[in-house]
């Protein structure tokens, strides 16, 4: 089905949205370039960008809206169009079938009025849904009637989602967005890839993703096998949709980071790969694209907040419809109102104080672990010589979480002991990997039989402590992670 008779166009691509979220991500991750970049390569140039992007009259005729709030909030929605991937591409990752004509990622974002603050809500592509009464391209009436959110893309376009994300949100739109990123792959590329982390491999042999332990720097194309992976664990699209989170702090610290915003000739390759997919409402001119560029660049990765809405039912059915997501009322509405009241989602406490003598924890953002730390238990010993070194590393394993036995002990008598030994059953292969990342410089010595017990003796060689946290349940979203807390160390 094509847009509705009032969208209109100019130099914008096809019509076309897939099954899949990935493209999602590559719509915010598009748009923030494009914003970053305004504020660094000056008002030329953004007039340039703004003559080339597609216009939509997305909020003519709406009736009946949310009173606006304070901020600046913005719909960035994602479609998908195959005609510029190549067939080399196609069969390198994986990225045969048909697009539909509909949206399945939506993104809600919100930039705080002070401009010190930013706030993505991923918005899951099957919520269910009242898709408000409307009139078709050709006229005809539609009542209101349940349905799965990407479906108010393929009945009524951009205007028709705008007004389903309202009633649903009772937030105010004030800018929508659109990208067809069928260029996200060399948009990566152009910016040199990006670094991303990860605790256990992940391997997907739909999209072809193959990641290992550790940091990889991602090319365009294994970028978007990871943004589309929708088969690594049971999370499936709720797992996703994390996965594109972190794929956007991270593709946003790239950009920061690597003189695409300081640097013109670069920031205009880039925007010349993005601006043939980018469609936005009238207003959002580029008076509008200076103001955001101006306000985002100086924002600090802590205080960028990324989240999906919260979820009550992943698979909750509907005649007709089949199997639709619903939300958690109560914590949706807490969250909505939030974003209605300009206030953060998340306080930024000070990290715990420690006994002078307890080994300093790394600065940089925790890791996330598989196993809780509070389900391992681990015994300290001390091979260092340093007096006060076992206790004090006890103590703040115990405060990181650990089920610490509380009674650390020298290692046995004779000389220092160089390296930093952590001795484990290899049948607690999992819960040993969650101490690692805590002691990333120490050795893993198995011992068949020693049962649950972690025994780590510590050596000179060992001189900090890395935070580690449990890596946050996939089902309901409800965790904020800042940008922080995303970026590899």
């Amino acid at each position: 089905m094509t847009a509705p008779a009032r969208t209109t166009r100019t130099n914008g691509p096809r019509h076309g949205a897939p099954r899949r979220p990935r493209w999602g991500v590559r719509v915010a991750a598009g748009v923030a370039a494009v914003v970053l970049g305004t504020a660094g390569v000056g008002h030329a140039v953004v007039s340039g960008i703004d003559s080339r992007i597609g216009r939509i009259d997305v909020f003519r005729g709406l009736s009946n809206r949310p009173a606006s709030g304070q901020g600046t909030n913005l719909l960035i929605v994602g479609t998908d169009s195959r005609d510029k991937i190549t067939e080399e591409e196609r069969r390198l990752y994986h990225l045969g079938g048909a697009p539909c004509h509909c949206t399945d990622t939506v993104m809600l974002v919100h930039l705080s009025a002070d401009h010190d603050r930013a706030t993505v809500v991923s918005l899951p592509r099957d919520t269910y849904s009242e898709i408000p009464d409307h009139l078709d391209e050709a006229g005809r009436p539609h009542p209101t009637h349940v349905q799965k959110l990407n479906a108010a893309y393929a009945e009524g376009g951009p205007a028709l989602t705008v007004r389903t994300v309202e009633h649903l949100t009772g937030v105010h739109i004030d800018h929508y967005l659109e990208v067809d990123f069928t260029s996200f792959m060399k948009t990566v590329d152009e910016v040199g890839g990006v670094r991303l982390c990860t605790d256990r491999p992940l391997q997907d042999p739909f999209s072809g993703l193959n990641l290992p332990v550790g940091t990889s720097t991602l090319n365009g194309g294994q970028a978007l096998q990871y943004v589309r992976s929708r088969h690594l664990d049971g999370a499936a699209d709720l797992g996703r949709m994390q996965r594109q989170q972190r794929f956007l702090a991270a593709l946003l610290h790239r950009v920061s980071q690597s003189g695409v915003l300081l640097n013109p000739v670069m920031f205009q390759q880039v925007a010349d790969t993005l601006l043939g997919s980018v469609r936005a409402d009238r207003s959002f001119d580029s008076g509008e694209l200076i103001g955001l560029g101006q306000a985002m660049r100086n924002l600090k990765p802590a205080a960028t907040e990324f989240l999906s809405v919260p979820i009550a039912s992943a698979n909750f059915p509907v005649p007709h419809v089949g199997s639709t997501v619903k939300w958690d009322d109560a914590a949706s509405a807490r969250l909505f109102q939030a974003l209605r009241e300009d206030r953060p989602l998340t306080a930024h406490a000070p990290s715990r104080l420690h006994d002078a003598k307890a080994p300093a924890r790394r600065q940089e953002a925790p890791t996330p672990v598989e196993v809780a730390p509070s389900e391992i238990r681990v015994q300290v010993y001390n091979g260092s010589g340093r007096q006060g070194l076992a206790r004090a590393t006890d103590q703040t394993l115990r405060a990181m979480g650990f089920s610490t036995t509380g009674l650390p002990t020298d290692a046995s008598a004779g000389p220092a002991q160089a390296r930093t030994v952590i001795a484990y059953d290899p049948r607690w292969d999992r819960s040993v990997r969650s101490l690692a990342a805590a002691l990333p410089t120490a050795e893993l010595h198995p011992v068949p039989g020693q049962g649950p017990l972690m025994r780590v003796t510590l050596g000179t060689d060992f001189t900090a402590l890395h935070e580690v946290r449990a890596r946050a349940p996939q089902r309901a979203g409800a965790e904020v992670m800042t940008g922080d807390r995303a970026v590899c160390p």
